[in-house]
């Protein structure tokens, strides 16, 4: 089930900033499940992916997005015998398992831990693989959050978690994003945001069923939270991972002839 809202207010500045004494507070007791604080990012080639169109870039929250800013839920009833730290557990360890085929995570190899950056190949069509990351900003036996580099699709963070409700376990992603630039706003608008419903709701499902779940169903919930466009940010689209992803592509075959002729030039 699908259900999509309109426009909401959003809070401003002043109503969501810390105050003072909130400022001065001693550090929360899960300070831990925090990352530290990145200007840049930082990651290594992995096995199975390009790799490409992370490194060096800043991280992006829907305040440095472009397009009009969303808020997805994704909801599935796990049934009373899977306890919430169990379904945490199994989708953190196996992550990459649960996602879409022909799209890949490549995260670092202690898991998902705080401060981790994963990559990803993403299939766009045409064989095209759009190639960026996310970094973890936030991970715990309740909940994890992944964060969104420069030139990703998205400018905001993913938050997977798991909660009783009553006798019955909740399994949740909620979204909270902006498309980076105008031109994956564009492709939203052209059904980009259909296309990322269903992989959410494809990956759930597929959760459902590891943890035993008979017939898994997800619910989805669109609320558009500012329907504003943010025209000052329209520069993102300079690290643009899928028009990037496309040349990178395009060069491939030529690169890898450049590189071979390279190798095999007798020394001089």
């Amino acid at each position: 089930m699908t259900e999509t809202a309109g426009p909401d207010k959003v809070a401003s500045a002043e109503q969501i900033g810390l105050s003072a004494r909130e400022a001065q507070a001693p550090p929360p007791r899960d300070v831990a499940s925090w990352a530290r604080k990145v200007d840049r990012l930082e990651v290594d080639q992995r096995e199975g992916v390009r790799g490409t169109n992370v490194a060096g870039r800043r991280l992006m929250g829907p305040v440095q997005g472009f397009g009009t800013m969303w808020q997805k839920t994704y909801r599935m009833k796990a049934g009373s015998q899977i306890e919430p730290d169990h379904a945490i557990a199994v989708w953190k360890e196996h992550f990459p398992e649960f996602w879409p085929k022909g799209n890949r995570f490549a995260g670092a190899f202690g898991g998902i831990n705080p401060g981790d950056v994963a990559l990803l190949d993403l299939a766009i069509g045409g064989g095209v693989k759009l190639s960026t990351g996310v970094f973890v900003l936030y991970a715990d036996h309740e909940s994890f959050t992944l964060m969104t580099p420069q030139g990703h699709m998205f400018a905001g963070w993913i938050t997977f978690s798991a909660e009783r409700e009553g006798d019955e376990t909740i399994v949740q992603a909620q979204v909270l994003i902006r498309a980076n630039d105008p031109l994956y706003e564009l492709a939203m608008m052209l059904g980009g945001h259909a296309k990322e419903d269903k992989f959410w709701a494809a990956t759930l499902t597929t959760l459902g069923e590891r943890l035993g779940v008979p017939d898994p169903k997800v619910d989805t919930k669109s609320t558009c939270v500012d329907s504003r466009r943010q025209w000052r940010h329209a520069h993102n689209i300079w690290h643009n991972s899928m028009v990037r992803s496309v040349g990178q592509t395009i060069a491939a075959p030529v690169t890898g002839v450049s590189r071979a002729l390279r190798r095999d030039k007798p020394a001089t």
